[in-house]
């Protein structure tokens, strides 16, 4: 039996006395996805979007996991209740958070403990949000399947049942019916939630500013040879936005802090007539004007693109713009959101500059392998000639040093741990 799952023994009033929440340590991560994987009933992969792991737990000991994301896209009964309009909901979405995974750890009985761990967990939550994501939470959600459960201890913490969900589950391919309606409860803790939601003058910042770009005629030019080597997947007939506007538009806006599709064709809308012209925007001879795409024909464009086709572009571009005298750093990051066909998350391995963090090429790890095979891979097309790379511990291998000094005429930094004990002995 794991360390942090032995039973508790104890009396059941001084247990939820005892009892405190707590977000868990990078640590103690690993365990609480491996014993939620083990024993929620819906299993385990990731937290959506934003998200906040805790852990319930009375004398060093684990009882509960609690698991926080981000909001539904799409409720019908909350957004209902709240009352309000879909521009302000897509404003105001991340001041929502879903209470995704909660279970009770199975050798643990105890009456009213699972109220007692919600309460606690609410009375922290929004702090913490403020302190990692850097604005609060106003609003709780969380979706229960009456098959199994009648929420009770949602009820008896004080959250509001609204109604059903109306049977449908969001996956890669859009929204999916399964005919299985959840529960929908939710609960406020903030004064006058849906009033407050429904603000106009909110003045929380809840995303990056979008901000203008100034682009030389000169980059301008360099970016559009490098996109026209991308090939065109749409059909010719119908065809009114070029491919180098659209992806040099979607990259111009991203840079500038735009992180959605609405976003990247608003930022396009406030661009003025010069900068539009730069990036090969349509020109129409009725009105005489350089028109932007909407927002369908950049979201249709982006999901169809060849994505390994644009990164490698974009990773010349990055190159040539990059300070040469910094040294490189390579790290693994799982894609929060991003999933595979097979429901697995996202691994990419980076390159990217020290001080700058320019990231010059990335490439995806395969599920059945692990990062040390794919630094290869990742430094084939790029010139590292007499460059620092630094790694951390997990690939301190003799063939990564190999490839590094022989083939690529390069330098590396490897970092040592405890678990290499012969080379730390010998350094």
């Amino acid at each position: 039996m794991n360390q942090h799952t032995t039973p508790i023994d104890n009396t059941h009033n001084e247990l939820l006395h005892s009892i405190t929440v707590r977000p868990v340590s990078q640590n103690d991560q690993a365990n609480w996805d491996t014993l939620m994987r083990q024993h929620h009933y819906l299993g385990f992969h990731s937290l959506v979007g934003e998200s906040i792991r805790y852990v319930a737990e009375s004398q060093g000991q684990w009882l509960a996991l609690i698991g926080w994301a981000a909001a539904a896209l799409k409720c019908t009964v909350r957004d209902k209740w709240i009352g309000w309009p879909p521009f302000l909901k897509s404003q105001r979405l991340k001041l929502i958070a879903n209470n995704s995974r909660f279970l009770i750890l199975p050798q643990i009985h105890v009456p009213n403990l699972a109220s007692r761990i919600l309460s606690l967990n609410l009375k922290r939550l929004s702090q913490d949000w403020t302190k990692v994501y850097g604005h609060p939470i106003w609003l709780v959600e969380t979706f229960v399947d009456p098959r199994f459960f009648k929420g009770v201890c949602y009820k008896a913490a004080g959250w509001i049942f609204l109604g059903h969900s109306t049977g449908f589950a969001r996956s890669s391919q859009g929204y999916l019916l399964h005919n299985k309606p959840k529960m929908v409860f939710v609960r406020s803790l903030n004064a006058q939630v849906q009033k407050q939601l429904n603000n106009l003058n909110l003045t929380i910042q809840l995303r990056k500013e979008t901000k203008p770009m100034k682009l030389s005629l000169k980059d301008a030019e360099f970016l559009d040879e490098l996109l026209q080597q991308i090939p065109e997947h749409r059909m010719p007939r119908g065809v009114r936005h070029r491919k180098r506007s659209i992806l040099a538009i979607s990259i111009c806006a991203i840079i500038c802090n735009a992180w959605s599709f609405a976003a990247i064709a608003e930022w396009a809308k406030r661009c003025p007539q010069n900068m539009l012209k730069r990036l090969s925007c349509r020109y129409n001879t009725k009105t005489k004007r350089y028109e932007p795409p909407s927002e369908p024909t950049i979201r249709r464009f982006l999901q169809q693109v060849d994505a390994e086709a644009v990164d490698k572009v974009l990773s010349r571009w990055f190159q040539s713009v990059g300070d040469k005298s910094l040294p490189i750093a390579v790290d693994g990051k799982t894609l929060c959101g991003a999933r595979q066909p097979d429901g697995k998350q996202v691994h990419l391995l980076a390159a990217f500059l020290h001080k700058q963090g320019i990231v010059l090429a990335q490439t995806q790890v395969d599920c059945k392998t692990n990062e040390i095979p794919m630094v290869p891979v990742l430094f084939d097309d790029l010139d590292i000639k007499d460059r620092v790379v630094t790694f951390d511990a997990l690939h301190a291998q003799k063939e990564t040093a190999r490839y590094l000094v022989e083939d690529k005429k390069a330098e590396y930094i490897f970092t040592v741990k405890d678990n290499q004990k012969t080379i730390k002995q010998a350094i």
